[in-house]
């Protein structure tokens, strides 16, 4: 009877238990939105929450994007993050009118499923050259192709390198080495999940674009889905492959476990704006100046020292070229250097000249989304030479100016004895009364000059004697 009881109330608890059992194991599908230009920030936004998905034992990461391209190794290290996972990542270029340019194409042929809305577009893969005078950076995120040399044809559709026969290259030879490498990276991406690689290099040579249509019929991406739900039901099902291992999706009545970005991502997508991390850089430097100029306060020094380190993080994550911060720095040297030189000479000139080059060279990218404005530019520029020029070299030449006020005034002038006395007594200055100590006696009406004073008490003498 007592094993008969047990046996019926276990039997409870497995009935009981079954229906919670099956809620713990509802697929969870974790999504993540990125739209804007692919930078460290939002590297770490995605690296860390897809890290986040797999500890979660997520069914599926889609990663939402709309990008115009980004910054290279931000865009490699999201690459090294969706190739190692354990959790199927999907890349969803969406609503309608988004585009995966540039460094969004390597992502979405990196991706174990590549889908779009429709109106949306992929391509324009070709990497983009910095510093000048053709010294390009593997850096994809423009939309330019590589422009070609005089007589240099293009390349053939699918054409894979320089095949006997075929025109030169259109560049430099480093020009020529980036573009390959970034070729042969894209084919050897769209090649893991069986995608067009001809047309991925072709992405890069010729900077090509599809549609969402295109794509799916030329082998580019995997589906079209007009929203969200439709992707989920599509990839119910499905079979792709994860860490080399093929993995069938389980979607079916799946949970959608939206990402929000947290205090960090916004902290990093601050201050690695190239126009914020130049504010932070240049109001460092003032502060520290305004400090080592007029010492004591302490707060001008502790912002600029904090607005650096900033301005320092922020810079090594950024495309800076070394030469235009030494043009800043000179510049500001110089025009710091014109409040010791009288008038406004060629320091103020060529400082000022070296500060709106080494800005303007600052960001060693064309990526338009990480230059520094224009405006911004001007306005340090003109705020420095009225700083540094005209307010320190005011303040600097009335250092040395005679005092027209205070106590200092008053020792060489003249007085008038009121009355006879010895030792002290009182002496007309200025139209005022002041008291006197004489070491002779002084009569009344005598013309004494003032040669020091002791709490407001005139030492004087006679002016003969003086």
């Amino acid at each position: 009877m007592f094993r008969a009881a047990v046996v019926i109330v276990l039997g409870a608890c497995l009935l009981w238990a079954g229906p919670s059992s099956a809620q713990t194991t509802k697929p969870v599908v974790w999504l993540l939105q990125i739209d804007g230009a692919i930078g460290p920030a939002s590297a770490d936004y995605f690296i860390s929450n897809l890290k986040d998905a797999q500890s979660a034992n997520a069914a599926l990461f889609v990663l939402q994007l709309d990008t115009p391209g980004g910054l290279d190794h931000a865009m490699r290290d999201m690459i090294k993050a969706i190739v190692a996972s354990s959790v199927p990542v999907a890349t969803y270029v969406a609503p309608g009118g988004s585009r995966a340019a540039s460094a969004g194409t390597y992502l979405m042929l990196a991706s174990h499923i590549a889908a779009m809305a429709p109106a949306t577009n992929i391509g324009s893969s070709t990497p983009v050259s910095i510093g000048g005078g053709g010294s390009p950076f593997p850096m994809p995120g423009g939309t330019e192709p590589a422009k070609p040399a005089t007589g240099a044809s293009a390349p053939a559709d699918g054409a894979a390198g320089n095949e006997e026969g075929a025109a030169p290259r259109a560049g430099t030879a480093m020009e020529r080495k980036v573009v390959n490498d970034a070729a042969a990276y894209i084919r050897g991406l769209a090649g893991l999940h069986g995608r067009n690689r001809d047309w991925a290099e072709k992405s890069v040579r010729d900077a090509a674009n599809l549609s969402a249509t295109d794509a799916l019929a030329a082998n580019v991406i995997d589906l079209i889905a007009p929203d969200l739900d439709d992707l989920l039901r599509q990839l119910d099902g499905r079979s792709v492959k994860v860490e080399g291992k093929p993995v069938t999706l389980a979607l079916t009545g799946a949970s959608v476990q939206r990402v929000t970005p947290g205090w960090r991502y916004e902290f990093l997508s601050l201050i690695t704006d190239p126009n914020v991390a130049y504010v932070l850089m240049m109001i460092g430097i003032y502060g520290l100046i305004l400090e080592f100029y007029s010492p004591g306060t302490g707060v001008p020094g502790t912002v600029g020292v904090i607005c650096l380190l900033l301005a320092a993080y922020a810079l090594q994550m950024l495309p800076i070229s070394y030469v235009g911060l030494a043009l800043i720095l000179l510049g500001v040297g110089l025009m710091l250097a014109e409040t010791f030189a009288p008038g406004f000479g060629v320091f103020g000139i060529g400082g000022a000249v070296a500060f709106v080059i080494g800005s303007v060279m600052l960001m060693q990218t064309d990526l338009p989304a990480y230059q520094i404005s224009v405006p911004i530019i001007a306005a340090f520029a003109v705020s420095s030479v009225a700083v540094f020029v005209l307010v320190f070299g005011a303040a600097m030449k009335s250092r040395h100016a005679k005092s027209v006020s205070g106590r200092e005034t008053m020792i060489g002038d003249h007085a008038e004895v009121m009355a006879d006395f010895s030792d002290h007594g009182l002496v007309r200055l200025h139209g005022e009364i002041w008291q006197a100590w004489s070491p002779v006696p002084l009569a009344k009406g005598t013309v004494v000059r003032i040669v020091g004073m002791a709490d407001l008490v005139l030492n004087v003498e006679p002016k003969e004697q003086s």
